[in-house]
C-alpha cells in the first residue's frame, strides 16, 4: 500500500505560513550551499502530490512554470467549477475517500504539500503515514498553522533527526 507523507516546513512557532499565504520567511532563509533536506531523495520516491487550492494559488503566483510536472497533482477545493489547468486535476468531492483510493492503488509513495485544514483533515481520517517536519528556527507570531483545525491525540515514533548548520532541524515520524 503506498504512505501518504506530510512533507513540510513549519515555523518554531507552528506556522506554514502567513496570515495572507505569505512565504518568504522561508524562502528567503539563508540556504546552505549544497544541502536539500532530503528534498531530491524524497522527491524520487513519490508520484503524486495533494494540496490544497491557497498552496496551489501561491505556487501559481510566485513560479514561471509548474514545478512538478512529472507529478499527478490533486488540487483540493470546494469550488466544484475551477476550469482545468495544465499538470494538475482539481477535486472537490470527499477528499477522504480519494486519498483512500489513492493509497490502495499502485505506484510510489504520495506527498501531502498541505496546508493545514487539508493536513487536519487527513490525520484525522488516520491516513496520514509519516511527517516530515522541517522546523525553521523563525516565529511568525501568527500565521496558518500546521493543522488548521483541532486534531484528537495520535501517537507518532520519531524515525530520525536531522540537524543542519544554519539551526534547521528536520524529524522524521511515523506511525
Amino acid at each position: 500500500m503506498r504512505k501518504i507523507k506530510l512533507y513540510i516546513a513549519v515555523s518554531l512557532d507552528g506556522y506554514i505560513a502567513t496570515n495572507d499565504d505569505n512565504l518568504d520567511w522561508l524562502i528567503n532563509f539563508p540556504p546552505l550551499e549544497g544541502v536539500d533536506y532530503g528534498y531530491t531523495d524524497f522527491l524520487a520516491g513519490i508520484d503524486t502530490c495533494l494540496m490544497g487550492n491557497e498552496t496551489y494559488r501561491w505556487l501559481q503566483r510566485n513560479q514561471e512554470e509548474w514545478a512538478y510536472p512529472d507529478l499527478t497533482t490533486y488540487i483540493f477545493t470546494r469550488n466544484a467549477n475551477t476550469p482545468e489547468a495544465p499538470y494538475v486535476k482539481f477535486f472537490s468531492g470527499d477528499m477522504v475517500s480519494l486519498v483512500k483510493e489513492l493509497k490502495s492503488g499502485t505506484g510510489k509513495d504520495i506527498w501531502l504539500m498541505g496546508g493545514g485544514q487539508i493536513n487536519s483533515i487527513l490525520l484525522e481520517a488516520g491516513l496520514i503515514d509519516e511527517m516530515i517536519i522541517t522546523h525553521m528556527p523563525v516565529t511568525l507570531g501568527t500565521g496558518k498553522p500546521l493543522f488548521g483545525a483541532r486534531v484528537s491525540q495520535q501517537l507518532f515514533k520519531l524515525t530520525n533527526l536531522e540537524k543542519y548548520n544554519n539551526g534547521v532541524t528536520q524529524m522524521h515520524y511515523s506511525k
